[in-house]
């Protein structure tokens, strides 16, 4: 693919609303129904838990998830952040009612934080920063970036950052966790959900920004070659002699009988 057909591939295949100037940090983000959707089965669990108990606070957060997925269906919006929430919500009350215990909704949480941080923990160490890998498939740039250290050092500082509030939500989470403090659970999951993956979005914004002014296109051997061979340098890099310049003229002919 030539050089013209790749920029036009970057160009018109599909693309993130992250990272887009254009958009707002609430649409790069998932947009409003992303946050409602992770939010009101919490607030619906909680309270009620603490005024009915655990079983009607089970089926309350199934209905709001339902009614999320219904109400996305029926007016023919993307039904995936409903969808995403409705599995998210089934497997936290089965785990709250395998366990007979409201906190064990939160559970489901707190493991997959620190399954999140962990990934995002090694895949820094490793020189894979998920932040690049993630950015690259989102803007078709694949993993050229990973050829140049600067680039790679601020993949690697959005990584740590990500990497960082996984473990804040996990460790305090889990604390509450183990003290049985249901209510504080849904507080922290809400205050700890999008203000601080707002604080952390903004933050993996710049260090993109920063990371792509240090990508450069990267010259193929071919390139490098035809650059050396248009100078004269590539035939002597390889050690062939240099064809001198051919005189004709009838003073250097030194033909016998000429």
């Amino acid at each position: 693919m030539t050089e013209p057909e790749q920029r036009a591939g970057r160009t018109t295949g599909p693309r993130s609303a992250f990272g887009d100037p254009d958009a707002s940090l609430i649409d790069q983000m998932g947009g409003i129904r992303g946050l409602v959707f992770s939010s009101i089965p919490i607030l619906a669990f909680v309270p009620i838990n603490a005024i009915w108990g655990l079983t009607a606070a089970i089926w309350a957060a199934l209905g709001v998830a339902v009614a999320m997925l219904g109400w996305s269906l029926v007016r023919r919006e993307n039904p995936q952040p409903a969808i995403s929430g409705f599995i998210g919500v089934a497997i936290c009350v089965f785990i709250a009612w395998r366990t007979g215990s409201a906190k064990g909704y939160f559970l489901y949480g707190i493991i997959t934080q620190a399954v999140y941080g962990g990934a995002f923990a090694i895949s820094a160490l490793i020189r894979w920063p998920l932040a690049g890998v993630i950015w690259g498939f989102l803007d078709g740039r694949g993993m050229a970036w990973r050829r140049n250290p600067q680039a790679r050092r601020w993949y690697a500082v959005a990584t740590w950052v990500w990497a960082a509030l996984f473990a804040i939500r996990a460790v305090l989470q889990y604390v509450l966790y183990l003290n049985d403090e249901v209510n504080w659970l849904g507080a922290a999951r809400i205050g700890m959900g999008w203000p601080l993956a707002l604080v952390a979005f903004v933050v993996t914004v710049w260090a993109i920004r920063r990371a792509m002014t240090h990508e450069e296109p990267v010259e193929t051997d071919d390139t490098v070659v035809e650059s050396q061979e248009a100078t004269g340098q590539g035939i002597e890099a390889r050690g062939e002699p240099v064809a001198s310049k051919v005189d004709d003229s009838p003073e250097n002919d030194t033909t016998v009988g000429g």
